[in-house]
C-alpha cells in the first residue's frame, strides 16, 4: 500500500533564530519514499542536514526575524501488515543486553524510574516476564490514562500523568517507557506519523503521534500505550530516551507557532496528486509544545 504524508508548520521569531529539526522520515524508512518534495521552505533559507547520536536525521537552521513556514509532502510504500505481536518473545537479562541498549534502562528528562519503581514491582514483579509483562503494562498505562489534547503540558513527566491521570500520547509513552525501565526492560520513545488506515476516522485534526518500542527477544517491537491495538501504517521520525531528545522543532529562542497541520492517509490509486486538504489546530506557542 502507499500513504501519502507531510506536514505544513511555521512558526513566528522576534529575531533571527537558531532551530533544529527533527522532521525527516527515519533513515529506516528513507528507501520505501516512491516520491517527495524536497523540504520548501518560505523565505528561502539554507537548511543543513546531520544524523544525531541516536540516528535521527536532523536539519540547522536560522529563522529569521519574522519567523518561517516549512512545508513537506511524499507518497511511502507501506506492508500495509499491523504492528508485529509475539507472545513468546522473552525478556533479555541485563548483563546480556547489547552494550547501546543499555541506556534504555536509565532514567531520563520524562521517566523517573526512581520515582515509580517501587510501584512498578508491586503491580508487575509478579507476572512472566518478556511479552506477557510489557503488554500489562501498556493495559495498565492505557486504562489509567485519560487522552485529550487539552491536557497538553509540555512539563509533564511519567510520574506527573500517573499522578493527573491524564495525558497526551506523548505521556502515554513516557508512562510506559518508565515502568518498562524499573522491571530492567529496556524503551524508547518513537514519534512519527501515524493515520487512521484501517480504524474508524478521528475527527480530531491529524496530529504527529509517539508510541513506544521495547526490546525483547534480541529485538525491538512497537507498543502503543494511547491505542493499545495493533496499527497500519506507522512511520517513524525519530527515536530518543524520551521526548527531549526528539523535539520536532527546537528553538534556541523565543517563538511562537502560527501554523501546524501533518496528513497521514492510505494512497488510492487513480487519486488526484494534489496536497489532501488538512485541518488546522490551534496555535501553540514554545517549541516543547510540538515535541
Amino acid at each position: 500500500m502507499h500513504i501519502r504524508l507531510g506536514y505544513e508548520i511555521a512558526i513566528d521569531c522576534p529575531q533571527p533564530t537558531p532551530v533544529i529539526a527533527l522532521l525527516d522520515i527515519h533513515a529506516d524508512r528513507q528507501p520505501d519514499i516512491k516520491r517527495q518534495t524536497r523540504l520548501l521552505a518560505s523565505p528561502a533559507i539554507r537548511t543543513r542536514p546531520y544524523t544525531d547520536l541516536f540516528g535521527n536525521a536532523c536539519r540547522r537552521m536560522v529563522a529569521p526575524a519574522g519567523g518561517v513556514r516549512l512545508l513537506y509532502d511524499a507518497v511511502i510504500e507501506d506492508s500495509g501488515l499491523p504492528d508485529e505481536i509475539n507472545p513468546h518473545a522473552e525478556q533479555t537479562p541485563v548483563e546480556r543486553l547489547p552494550d547501546d541498549v543499555l541506556g534504555y534502562l536509565l532514567g531520563s528528562r520524562y521517566c523517573e524510574t526512581d520515582h515509580l519503581s517501587g510501584l512498578a514491582w508491586q503491580l508487575f514483579g509478579h507476572l512472566p516476564s518478556g511479552w506477557a509483562r510489557v503488554q500489562a503494562i501498556v493495559d495498565y498505562v492505557h486504562n489509567r490514562l485519560s487522552f485529550g489534547y487539552g491536557y497538553a503540558r509540555p512539563t509533564r513527566t511519567a510520574a506527573q500523568a500517573h499522578e493527573e491521570r491524564v495525558g497526551v500520547c506523548r505521556d502515554f509513552a513516557h508512562l510506559a517507557i518508565t515502568l518498562c525501565r524499573c522491571m530492567n526492560i529496556p524503551a524508547r520513545y518513537v514519534n512519527g506519523y501515524l493515520g487512521d488506515i484501517g480504524v474508524p476516522a478521528d475527527p480530531a485534526p491529524m496530529d504527529f503521534s509517539a508510541w513506544i518500542e521495547v526490546y525483547l527477544g534480541g529485538k525491538w517491537y512497537t507498543f502503543d500505550a494511547r491505542h493499545n491495538t495493533p496499527r497500519i501504517g506507522r512511520v517513524v521520525i525519530a527515536r530518543g530516551r524520551d521526548a527531549t531528545d526528539v523535539p520536532l522543532l527546537h528553538s534556541f529562542g523565543p517563538h511562537t507557532l502560527s501554523t501546524f497541520k501533518v496528513w497521514t492517509h492510505e494512497e488510492v490509486s487513480g487519486q488526484a496528486d494534489h496536497m489532501r486538504p488538512v485541518q488546522r489546530r490551534p496555535a501553540i506557542a514554545g517549541a516543547a509544545a510540538i515535541a
